[in-house]
């Protein structure tokens, strides 16, 4: 349980694919039953919203249960999206701190994060910010020891061994090496964010890149 309103499945780490698309599944399946409140899947889990006048919170905890278990791999149609991004100088302030850390020159860091197929894994902290999996390991970089009070929208970063798109102007606290012009979340628009689960991701550096 997860106060009075809501519950809680939770996977063990680490996060793979194979989970996250049972836990898609799991979200779907729910949605068809219908009657939710909110569904949440995330990282490893999957949150499921109440209504205590509709709903007995047992019986909802037997019904995850009994639906993780038939819980099949849930492979949505994958959408493939490019994302146009400007490295470095004004646009990555801390592209030269990460290939520090690292041991690689400027251009091999912004090389290597282009080269990979990132997978969004789900949506969270702010609306329409997606964790992608799939960072080399070679690019993992501890996050800033003091946030930022201000990271700007289409900010890209790398936060540990994941990488991400601000799509919101917000405090942050993750390495910042790029920028992208692309709107990541607009209310007006159906559905709203850019990027949703199960999509696949590849950075492309535009001309102007600084490194």
């Amino acid at each position: 349980m997860l106060g009075e309103r809501a519950v809680v499945l939770s996977s063990p780490p680490p996060a793979t694919l194979a989970c996250q698309r049972r836990i898609w599944w799991l979200a779907d399946a729910l949605r068809t039953h219908g009657g939710f409140v909110d569904i949440v899947p995330a990282m490893n889990n999957l949150t499921v919203v109440l209504d205590p006048a509709r709903h007995d919170a047992e019986a909802v905890l037997d019904l995850l249960m009994t639906l993780w278990q038939q819980a099949g791999s849930a492979n949505p149609p994958q959408r493939r999206l490019d994302i146009p991004v400007r490295y470095g100088g004004e646009h990555g302030p801390d592209l030269a701190a990460v290939a520090a850390h690292c041991g690689l020159t400027e251009q091999e860091v912004i090389a290597r994060h282009c080269a990979a197929c990132y997978t969004v894994f789900f949506l969270g902290f702010q609306p329409g910010f997606a964790y992608l999996g799939g960072l080399p390991p070679a690019l993992a970089t501890p996050r800033r020891a003091e946030p930022r009070l201000t990271v700007p929208a289409g900010s890209v970063g790398i936060g540990g061994g994941q990488t991400g798109i601000y799509p919101a102007c917000s405090p942050g606290g993750w390495q910042l090496i790029g920028h992208t012009e692309l709107t990541l979340f607009d209310p007006q628009r159906e559905p709203p964010s850019l990027l949703r689960p199960g999509d696949r991701v590849r950075f492309q550096p535009l001309e102007d890149t600084h490194a």
